[in-house]
């Protein structure tokens, strides 16, 4: 029985792995606190400021923040006997093991596991916040990862904290995540994300470097970095930071589009031409790429190829009219944010 158990417990820390690193903070939109992403810039995560109330830990019963909506299904039951008691009731030989209620508690313990993982990730876009919060706590009291697997965990609740505005929670596990996995880059990168939001840019700055130091790869903390060095009137830096993401992923429309961007800030309008013409190649329908180019032609002198690129940005998006001011026969266009 202890070997099987053994066995076993190895094949749900797999699947559960696996699962937790596909999906991590996909479903709690962890880019609604991107500095540059709005209108996720504001000072406060949304309902900042209700009272919080703390997990309890290391038991089987959890508090969370705020109310679990009536219909919603609750989770079911991670005892850390669970296998035992389902055992015990399937089995009915008295010979050994019985093999058929073995394999029926194994995928019971399965299902019962996945269902927990799937609100703690909110896999269907669906788990309230609390449900989310009461599942991750769930599984890092049953210890389902050890190690620095358990960022994983620590991260999904900090974005179901985040969701409903309980930020001080919400930097708590951010901050476990680092302690979990402090060689890794991704829970600086979270954290940082998070510290942006607020916005605390010296903190923020602080984690994408440590995160950048250990994966200088890691394309999403080099863009947001880009960002914050935009906001601080940086442009070298920026510049310097798009161009290693976009070197490092040169197929990403977007990318060429960012440092197009920062090129017109520079006035180096040519530049910016030639980044949003390669952005438009690789994506003909990203309409700020042909605002942006329309803005340098502009710059240039190049009315004609100016006002084609506006035209056609605005029919692409209809929003960025609201950065077009027309008096007269004369237009002025202002640069919408990154």
């Amino acid at each position: 029985m202890k070997l099987v158990r053994r066995t076993f417990s190895g094949q749900l820390f797999s699947l559960l792995l696996v699962t937790l690193a596909a999906n991590a903070a996909d479903n709690f939109n962890q880019s609604s606190q991107s500095p540059s992403n709005p209108p996720a810039d504001s000072a406060s995560a949304p309902g900042a400021g209700a009272p919080a109330t703390t997990p309890a830990t290391g038991t089987p019963s959890v508090t969370v923040t705020g109310k679990v909506p009536g219909d919603e299904s609750s989770l079911p039951k991670l005892a850390p006997d669970q296998f035992t008691e389902c055992y015990g009731t399937y089995s009915t030989s008295p010979e050994g093991l019985d093999w058929v209620a073995m394999e029926k508690c194994q995928s019971k313990l399965a299902r019962d596991t996945r269902i927990v993982i799937d609100k703690c990730i909110n896999r269907d876009g669906k788990s309230s916040p609390p449900m989310a919060v009461q599942a991750c706590t769930e599984l890092l009291d049953r210890k389902m990862l050890e190690g620095r697997e358990r960022f994983y965990l620590f991260v999904n609740r900090a974005l179901a904290y985040v969701a409903q505005g309980d930020r001080q929670h919400a930097l708590d596990d951010y901050s476990e995540a680092v302690k979990s996995a402090p060689k890794l880059a991704q829970p600086y990168y979270y954290r940082a994300v998070f510290y942006a939001a607020q916005p605390d840019v010296e903190a923020a700055l602080r984690d994408f470097n440590t995160a950048l130091s250990i994966d200088p790869k890691l394309v999403s903390a080099l863009r947001q970095r880009a960002s914050i060095y935009l906001s601080q009137k940086n442009f070298s830096g920026a510049l310097a930071d798009f161009s290693e993401a976009v070197r490092l992923q040169p197929k990403t429309a977007a990318l060429w589009s960012d440092r197009g961007y920062v090129y017109i800030l520079l006035r180096d309008f040519a530049s910016a031409v030639k980044d949003e013409a390669e952005a438009i190649r690789l994506d003909p329908k990203l309409a700020r790429a042909y605002f942006l180019r329309g803005a340098a032609f502009g710059d240039l002198g190049d009315s004609h190829n100016a006002v084609t690129d506006i035209v056609t940005a605005v029919n692409l998006d209809p929003s960025l009219d609201h950065y077009v001011s027309t008096k007269g026969k004369t237009a002025s266009i202002a640069l919408p944010p990154l």
